[in-house]
């Protein structure tokens, strides 16, 4: 298969996950009421697993490849502190785009590295294209709710907005294949950047959403959601 082909099938594969999960969460709310509530935290320690997985075997790995020691301290020290301002704002505007947002900005960094990571016949771009759909669809879950909880945007709207974002992956892959790859280390800025931007998500955003009292669901979510990216690290050689 064409490496081009690859990039826009894998692309849009892992953006698929996000509809989807957005469909999963369109489903009529579980009862009884202990049951939502540990679902949906359960949800969250799975895609914070996931994500945690995505930064610890393919985003710092191989972005710390083409950066010294200071461009990898400035790389994920600026991505955290522009997730950091991006979350302020979004706060102080009282709006209920939080997820929506940071799901965007996750996926749209991760899909153009997949794209140069394909280009640069490294045997981890199918470990990043599995992490990106496992942890799309939680985010889509997750995001879906949240857009619904503000009751500002109707079911379709969401979907739909959803399925344009899906539509972006193919593209970012594209541009990572045909350009990023020829600039290494505007890439590595770019996996520790999002690294960065990603890790203060799950501490600042999901991780305090998910302890439930007597409830180790989420917890063991977690540990599900980065034992699966362990085992597909392990099972491309790794």
């Amino acid at each position: 298969m064409p490496t081009l082909l690859e990039a826009l099938l894998l692309g849009g594969l892992a953006g698929l996950a996000i509809p989807l999960g957005g469909l999963l969460a369109a489903v009529e709310r579980l009862q009884p009421d202990w049951l939502e509530d540990e679902l949906r935290h359960a949800v969250l320690a799975f895609g914070a697993g996931v994500l945690v997985a995505a930064v610890a075997l393919v985003l710092v790995p191989e972005g710390s490849r083409h950066l010294g020691m200071a461009g990898v301290a400035l790389a994920m020290a600026g991505g955290s502190l522009a997730f950091m301002a991006l979350d302020r704002w979004l706060a102080a505007s009282g709006g209920e785009r939080g997820q929506f947002m940071a799901m965007m900005l996750d996926f749209l960094p991760e899909a153009a590295a997949l794209g140069a990571l394909l280009g640069s016949g490294a045997k981890t771009a199918l470990l990043l294209a599995l992490l990106m759909a496992l942890q799309n669809l939680p985010e889509g879950f997750n995001a879906y709710r949240e857009l619904r909880a503000g009751s500002l945007w109707s079911p379709r709207r969401i979907l739909l907005s959803f399925a344009g974002i899906m539509l972006l992956g193919p593209l970012a892959a594209l541009g990572g294949l045909t350009w990023l790859v020829h600039w290494p280390a505007v890439l590595g800025w770019i996996m520790l950047a999002a690294s960065g931007g990603i890790l203060y998500l799950v501490f600042q955003d999901i991780a305090p959403q998910v302890p439930l009292q007597r409830h180790w669901a989420p917890s063991l979510g977690a540990v599900f959601g980065f034992l699966l990216g362990l085992l597909g690290h392990l099972w491309v050689g790794g």
